[in-house]
């Protein structure tokens, strides 16, 4: 079992709602942003994308779940620069998890009750944060 996620990395998480996601298909790589919801108790992230989108379409088609994330400040100030990287598992979230997500999702994003959800999720195995303003290049690494 995995020790408990540093509550500086959680709080980074909790405090943005984009990020990026890359997949790949055999050796070409793609990147897609998107919105998400962070559910600390599951840890997992939680974003909606249709099945026609290229990400999804590259994992589906291949059955490489395999997905990378990247959480950014934007910022020009070296002393505020924070950020994360994480790696993971994707998959089609159903069931109850699926009733769970949407509940969570919608809360956060109540304009998405105007499209149709297809939610995903991704447990992150690995996480990466650099905090600048804990010293220059800080990193915080899960699981340590």
């Amino acid at each position: 079992m995995n020790p408990p996620i540093d509550k500086r990395i959680v709080l980074l998480i909790r405090d943005h709602h984009i990020f990026t996601l890359a997949v790949t298909r055999g050796l070409q790589p793609w990147c897609a942003t998107c919105f998400y919801v962070y559910d600390e108790k599951e840890n997992l992230f939680i974003f909606t994308s249709e099945e026609e989108t290229r990400h999804i379409r590259d994992a589906v088609e291949t059955g490489n779940f395999l997905a990378a994330g990247a959480i950014a400040l934007e910022t020009k100030m070296i002393g505020r620069i924070r950020g994360i990287q994480f790696s993971g598992t994707m998959r089609k979230l159903e069931g109850a998890e699926l009733k769970s997500a949407s509940k969570q999702y919608l809360e956060k994003f109540p304009v998405a009750r105007l499209s149709t959800l297809f939610l995903w999720g991704i447990n992150p195995g690995y996480i990466k944060m650099t905090d600048n303003r804990l010293g220059f290049g800080k990193k915080i690494i899960w699981p340590s």
